[in-house]
């Protein structure tokens, strides 16, 4: 079956949260068949910052940012049995959605993959006459990375005929135990970049208890904070390429996880980040959000905090032997149950269960 995957990019995580998901699910269904190809717009100088090749299990079409290019790629829908628009493709997303729909045949399989469902849905139900809102009658099938029971209620409520969550997951081909590396030693270690509905909660839980305790070290990584004030025990590196993912996770004694706001107000959407450090090994602590329970056992295999007391506490309190044991201890969970394999065999069972219903009432 051949799929035509409209998302923001494969082959860099330039900007782009969404690669380390969109990899793992893809390789994965491709080991069962599937004939992918992914398009993805030439924009936010993602190309210049490519951290893959193109895979040989998917076929990667560049476009460029222009309507032009747009329209040619999105008339290629034509030829796929699934058709899958993402959101967040960031250019021209409700165009390449129509365009999209358009091109796609009528027996195909129209599946729009929501990657940052909370707040799209915030625009949905603010706007009635949101072009996404209009187009649900003619999808299929809403996939989201997370949100749980109340996005799924959410989705339906403005008009989606179904909503499954697809959760991120560990691909452990890519995410794994490597050698420590002495530039990333800290006793906590935070990546993430500086984005608005994150800032506030870095703030509080991780710059608050970097100035509890001044006798410990942390680790910031990633884009935009250079101007941000903190205090002298906090160590700033920039951007962290994925490359060296796992070595900053298993490094530190510990690493934090700290989820943008929308999305621990909505609950049940774990960070790719939280299987990328629990499939290294590292000892993760983690903000609270509904429904964590389901993917790793709090106080055993993560370490969850409510503020930025906790953070502190827990970090006080913490030794690098207890600290292994938990990341020891979430690797074999996240190995055994949230692995891109397992996501993607939730994901085969739906496609071909819903192709072959529309194919028998073709018949």
């Amino acid at each position: 079956m051949k799929i035509a995957f409209y998302g923001s990019s494969l082959v860099s995580a330039y900007w782009n949260g969404a690669a380390t998901y969109y990899r793992g699910l893809l390789r994965a269904l491709a080991t069962k068949g599937y004939d992918i190809t992914f398009y993805e717009p030439d924009v936010y100088d993602r190309q210049k910052h490519r951290d893959i090749d193109p895979p040989d299990w998917c076929k990667v079409v560049v476009y460029d940012g222009t309507i032009e290019a747009l329209k040619a790629a999105a008339s290629e829908a034509a030829e796929a049995d699934i058709v899958v628009k993402a959101s967040g493709v960031g250019f021209e997303d409700d165009l390449l959605l129509e365009e999209v729909l358009r091109n796609a045949r009528t027996q195909a399989l129209k599946i729009f993959w929501d990657v940052d469902a909370p707040a799209t849905l915030a625009e949905l139900t603010g706007c009635s006459d949101h072009p996404l809102r209009r187009a649900l009658a003619e999808i299929d099938l809403v996939l989201t990375y997370g949100g749980g029971d109340p996005v799924v209620t959410a989705y339906r409520s403005v008009g989606a005929a179904d909503c499954v969550p697809i959760y991120n997951a560990l691909d452990p081909q890519t995410h794994h135990p490597v050698p420590e590396e002495g530039r990333f030693t800290a006793d906590l270690a935070f990546l993430g970049n500086r984005l608005p509905d994150r800032e506030a909660r870095v703030e509080h839980f991780f710059l608050e208890p970097a100035f509890r305790l001044p006798d410990r070290n942390f680790l910031l990584g990633g884009s935009g904070w250079q101007d941000k004030p903190m205090s002298a025990n906090v160590r700033y590196i920039g951007h962290v390429p994925t490359r060296d993912h796992n070595a900053f996770n298993v490094t530190p004694m510990a690493v934090l996880n700290i989820s943008r706001a929308s999305m621990a107000e909505n609950g049940f959407s774990p960070a790719t980040r939280v299987f990328e450090a629990a499939g290294a090994g590292a000892c993760l602590i983690t903000d609270y959000w509904e429904g964590i329970e389901l993917f790793l056992k709090p106080g055993d295999e993560v370490l969850v905090a409510r503020d930025g007391q906790d953070v502190a506490a827990l970090v006080a309190a913490l030794s690098r032997r207890s600290a292994q044991e938990i990341g020891q201890r979430a690797r074999m969970r996240v190995l055994a149950e949230h692995t891109y394999v397992n996501r993607a065999e939730v994901v085969d069972k739906i496609f071909r269960a819903r192709l072959g219903a529309r194919m028998e009432a073709a018949e």
